[in-house]
């Protein structure tokens, strides 16, 4: 899946590839928040932003039949034009995603290219209840048809005509594409300040429900989704909620939790201990061989930084899913950065896909260094025990996908010259010695250069 954009906040144009890894460098305002931001939106909203027309005949059929049956192919044959759409529709909701002003994204363009065909759902059965009635919308593994039938005595006029067009509309698009989007969650560069946002939040969110209460009958309520609100960006009030409701959440086990607990454990060693919700929904830290209960607020930064990536780890992962994480070296030591990146690794071996932006080099390089090791050596294989590397925590060159954001000489659609401008350069990947981040490269070169000339000084 490609994700190509123009005009995004200092992008001008740019594309990336999702990968098993994939990670955005760069200086400082050079468009990784951005581009970031905008895939998270799209992957959070895909299912409201897709759609496709139901005709009036197929609900007189089912009105007067109670059952009707839709060739899923028919729709399948589309799947780039809905795709397409779908992509105009959130290119115009990208003010109320970064939260700022129409104006910010008068020529900005955000589209999807997908490397295949996407494949239906083998099974999919659903049953939808309004007032008394109710009815069935099912797909068989072995067929291509989706059955919509009413079910007992229920009577078609008994739902509204959009509401039932709505949802065999959503059934298709997410039978089309269930199976192309992973469920993003995202960690995003502001989730240290969450808590303080929350409170704020709360009056966009009750204007919303007001909204929605108050909505003509006849009208789509996803048309408020895309309606600013919000003083944040997306990801921050998805982080705000997120933090809002950790005891409900607390009170789910993730498969990482039923299946790899050595995992949370790792995670555990890596901020120094763990989370705790109590029954009156006080969340506290406990550090390692400690009784001692610490609030958020008492607590180290880097333990406030990685709340919700240990939460959503324990409580809601699920296979498929991306993990998204702005900035991960947020207030952790060296070694905690080299161990972040090994716990990436083995999310991944798990079926977590996972996408960072970043301006460390010790996650970058503890990177390559899994890479290099991932070779059927004896001479590595001796390193990787000598060093404590695990073999789930290796990863393929071709697993990993790496973009520099910078300027640099593009071509722009419709143009014929090349002229500088901010972009994302892919990076090759060497199985060998990893990647090479030059901005990296250049400013420790510079450092050492000036030590070198402090240390070898010429005092004559």
């Amino acid at each position: 899946m490609k994700i190509k954009l123009k005009n995004l906040g200092s992008i001008k144009q740019a594309e990336f590839e999702l990968g098993d890894f994939t990670i955005i460098c760069g200086n400082n305002n050079t468009g990784k928040t951005y581009a970031t931001y905008a895939l998270f939106g799209f992957l959070h909203r895909w299912q409201d932003l897709l759609t496709v027309s139901i005709d009036d005949t197929l609900i007189d059929t089912l009105s007067s039949e109670g059952i009707i049956m839709i060739n899923l192919m028919d729709y399948l044959d589309q799947y780039a034009q809905i795709l397409q759409q779908g992509c105009e529709k959130y290119t115009q909701s990208l003010p109320a995603v970064f939260s700022a002003p129409e104006s910010h994204f008068k020529e900005a363009k955000f589209e999807i290219i997908l490397n295949k065909v996407p494949s239906l759902i083998s099974k999919f059965e659903v049953t939808f209840q309004f007032g008394n009635s109710e009815f069935l919308l099912s797909k068989t593994e072995d067929s291509h048809d989706l059955i919509i039938s009413l079910l007992a005595e229920t009577k078609i006029n008994n739902f509204p005509a959009q509401l039932i067009k709505s949802i065999i509309s959503e059934t298709i698009i997410k039978i089309l594409f269930l199976n192309l989007f992973s469920t993003p969650f995202i960690s995003s560069a502001e989730r240290t300040g969450t808590a303080i946002f929350s409170d704020e939040l709360n009056f966009s969110r009750n204007n919303l429900l007001k909204e929605m209460h108050n909505l003509d009958k006849e009208k789509d309520p996803r048309e408020l989704l895309f309606k600013s609100y919000q003083n944040y960006a997306l990801p921050v009030e998805e982080n705000v909620d997120f933090i809002r409701n950790l005891k409900k959440i607390a009170k789910k086990n993730s498969f990482i939790n039923k299946e790899h607990p050595k995992i949370l454990a790792d995670f555990a060693d890596i901020i120094g201990g763990c989370y705790r919700v109590n029954t009156n929904n006080e969340l506290h830290f406990i550090p390692n061989n400690t009784k001692i209960k610490l609030t958020i607020e008492e607590s180290s930064s880097s333990v406030r930084s990685l709340l919700d990536m240990g939460f959503y780890l324990r409580h809601e992962a699920k296979p498929g899913d991306l993990l998204i994480v702005d900035e991960p070296e947020l207030n952790l030591h060296p070694e905690n950065q080299r161990r972040l990146a090994r716990l990436f690794s083995r999310l991944i071996s798990i079926g977590i896909k996972v996408f960072i932006t970043t301006h460390s080099d010790y996650i970058v390089k503890e990177l390559n260094t899994l890479i290099m090791l991932n070779h059927d050596s004896p001479y590595l294989k001796r390193i990787a025990d000598d060093e404590g590397y695990h073999q789930d925590e290796l990863i393929s060159a071709s697993q990993v996908n790496v973009y520099i954001a910078e300027k640099r000489p593009i071509l722009l659609e419709g143009k014929k010259r090349r002229y500088a401008y901010q972009t994302l350069t892919k990076a090759p990947v060497n199985p060998k010695n990893g990647v090479e981040v030059s901005s990296f490269d250049t400013a420790i070169n510079t450092m050492n250069r000036i030590q070198d000339a402090i240390i070898w000084r010429d005092d004559e």
